[in-house]
């Protein structure tokens, strides 16, 4: 089985992944299309104690997201939204807010491919992700490369160890090494083998 998808993207490798800058992931969190968020020890909001991941406004620490570079590397948030919450709190104790650095500001892992989704960027960033611009899987791509393996080197020797030869299949397709897990590919696995009387099925 494989892992996860990945939870958290540090903004600047998103910038990167995108092609973007950090400033235009800043406008877009500031617009709504985003979610900023970073992590922060216990901290007093009036009667509210949070910790965690909370949303932050990048508005409320634009120096650091300056489009030429020249901003802060840390700032003080003053106000703090808990995922949960739709509202913001502003931070009591400490006074001065609680330091954040830039390099701890994260977009969620399915924040990041919803936005790639929506906004279509799989052919432009993403090229060979092993993803269709539907979001799921290149799975006609998984049947070329069935096609190709029989051809050229025959069958393996069991059925578990064609899924880990696909999932490795797809984790170099991708950019981020992300594979579908085990039962996704035994579902479409399966009915091949059948068609191929595969004598072995064992895991």
């Amino acid at each position: 089985m494989g892992l996860p998808q990945r939870a958290l993207y540090p903004i600047h490798e998103t910038a990167a992944r995108w092609g973007c800058t950090v400033s235009d992931i800043a406008g877009w969190a500031a617009t709504g299309t985003l979610k900023i968020v970073t992590g922060i020890p216990p901290v007093h909001c009036g009667e509210h104690k949070v910790a965690g991941l909370v949303n932050i406004d990048p508005t409320d620490v634009l120096p650091m997201f300056r489009r030429c570079g020249t901003g802060p590397q840390e700032a003080h948030l003053l106000r703090i939204q808990p995922r949960e919450a739709e509202g913001w709190l502003y931070i009591t104790a400490p006074e001065d807010g609680v330091l954040v650095s830039i390099g701890d500001m994260m977009i969620l892992g399915h924040e990041v491919h919803r936005f790639e989704v929506t906004n279509d960027l799989f052919g432009r960033v993403a090229a060979g992700a092993g993803l269709g611009n539907d979001g799921d899987y290149d799975w006609a791509g998984m049947h070329v490369e069935i096609t190709r393996r029989v051809f050229e080197e025959g069958l393996p020797k069991s059925q578990g160890e064609w899924i880990r030869e696909l999932q490795d299949w797809f984790s170099m397709q991708s950019e981020d090494g992300t594979f579908p897990e085990e039962k996704s590919i035994r579902l479409r696995l399966t009915p091949i083998l059948r068609a191929l009387k595969f004598k072995h099925p064992k895991r």
